[in-house]
């Protein structure tokens, strides 16, 4: 080897600047072997030559570079390394931010993607769930019920499936349950407490008080999660709480219904958001924690999904005296009530049957699409952030609406369209734009 050299890049107005020097062959005497001793931007060597006047520095601009050497070519456009790289032999070397890039791109592609699956699933779940309660109009807390317990025995068989697949790993399963049991808790006191309170509240306001959902997620996120938000960002949540608010409660008389209630019920329900809100930053950190901890990388969902959906149900069986009470049903009767409850989502011929036209498809196609919603939030969540699923799942609301004034079965006479929705739609819409804006300069990445 006679000669060696490295670029530098400096940038387009620096002429080149070839320095010469005189041709020496170097002799073994010369090359001592050393420890390989790394620096930054280099791979390590372990053969340094030591020449005496053997370097050729070559500034160049990051366009029409010279490739260097006696009667060097001059390279187009692209040819040589980025303004950020170097080249080790022939092979690139620096320019991770095109790889970056690509990968930010292809997550935001799947978090959109996600995002749009979960608001199909919500507005199916909203609307599904009002037919579901047309045979069942007598044992909605039965239906409730159904859906609790028979999420334990649905996920567990999946995780079971995913298990001897090789998906779920034994280092995934032995995770501490700490997290979990919190979960269930807190999803059963949220359940419990919205029952409370939407016992008494009027439909129309619920929607309105749901609203504190997002507010709470961003606080929380915010104080365990240490996550920080663009001025932009808090603005499109409020735009889209507002929207919800403006699309739902527009003639329907909700602020009375609020009044009438009392302030009572209503910082009960705001309570049972909070709790709910809890949960899913729960779940968020979760995630974190085992992207840090595991090997693997990250969970699989289905293991937050069953054990948390089987520390609800420990929890709800324990609150059932409660829960019961909740909605009107002695605890003595409570057994006869879930059977008669079971023969109509059977739709068993008899005197309880009358009336359950629509069982047990409806309520099954509910159990199911919620299962599916349930899941594609998790798996947003898990994917982006708490706070993007919550926006997901509020965007759903008004499409319901909307969905409600069409002419589906058993319902009747379809709903009239309220007279603020298209303005609240408007403003909803402006709120996930505003949300999802960019500016220059700032990560794009979603929060």
């Amino acid at each position: 080897m006679t000669s060696c050299y490295h670029r530098l890049t400096a940038g387009q107005t620096l002429p080149n600047i070839p320095v010469q020097p005189p041709k020496i062959k170097p002799t073994a005497s010369n090359i001592p072997l050393i420890p390989p001793r790394p620096c930054m931007n280099q791979r390590p060597v372990r053969i340094v030559l030591r020449l005496r006047k053997c370097w050729r520095v070559e500034a160049v601009g990051p366009v029409g570079r010279s490739e260097g050497g006696d009667g060097a070519k001059k390279a187009g456009p692209g040819a040589g390394p980025g303004p950020c790289s170097y080249l080790v032999g022939n092979q690139r070397v620096g320019d991770r931010t095109v790889e970056t890039g690509r990968r930010e791109r292809n997550r935001a592609v799947e978090v959109v993607v996600a995002a749009g699956v979960t608001v199909v699933l919500g507005v199916g779940n909203r609307v599904l769930y009002k037919l579901a309660l047309v045979p069942l109009k007598h044992y909605p807390f039965f239906l409730a019920q159904l859906a609790t317990f028979g999420y334990v025995l649905v996920y567990f068989s999946i995780l079971y499936l995913r298990y001897h697949a090789g998906i779920v790993t034994d280092e995934m399963l032995s995770m501490p349950k700490a997290p979990f049991l919190a979960v269930g808790l807190l999803e059963a006191l949220a359940a419990a407490t919205g029952m409370a309170a939407g016992a008494i509240l009027s439909g129309a306001s619920i929607p309105i008080l749901s609203q504190t959902f997002l507010v709470w997620q961003i606080l929380l996120s915010i104080i365990f999660l240490g996550r920080r938000y663009r001025v932009n960002q808090l603005v499109g949540c409020f735009l889209v709480a507002v929207g919800v608010i403006i699309t739902v409660a527009s003639g329907s008389g909700s602020g009375f219904s609020l009044k009438e209630a009392g302030i009572f019920w209503s910082l009960l329900m705001i309570v049972s958001f909070l709790l709910q809100a809890a949960d899913t930053v729960l779940k968020e950190v979760i995630f974190l924690n085992a992207a840090e901890r595991l090997e693997c990388g990250s969970v699989d969902l289905f293991v937050v999904n069953s054990y948390g959906s089987a520390f609800q149900a420990l929890f709800i069986c324990l609150l059932l005296p409660f829960l019961s009470k909740l909605w009107g049903i002695p605890f003595s009767q409570l057994p006869n009530y879930l059977k008669d409850g079971a023969a109509c989502f059977l739709n068993i011929s008899g005197t309880i049957s009358s009336g359950c036209d629509g069982a047990p498809l409806l309520p099954l196609l509910f159990v199911i699409v919620n299962m599916g919603f349930n899941i594609s939030l998790l798996h947003l969540l898990k994917i982006s952030s708490a706070v993007v699923s919550s926006l997901a799942s509020t965007f759903s609301v008004p499409i319901s609406v909307y969905v409600f004034t069409l002419p589906l079965p058993y319902l009747g006479v379809a709903s009239s369209l309220p007279t603020g929705f298209v303005a609240g739609a408007v403003v909803l819409v402006l709120g996930l734009l505003v949300y999802a804006w960019s500016p220059s300069g700032s990560s794009s990445a979603l929060a």
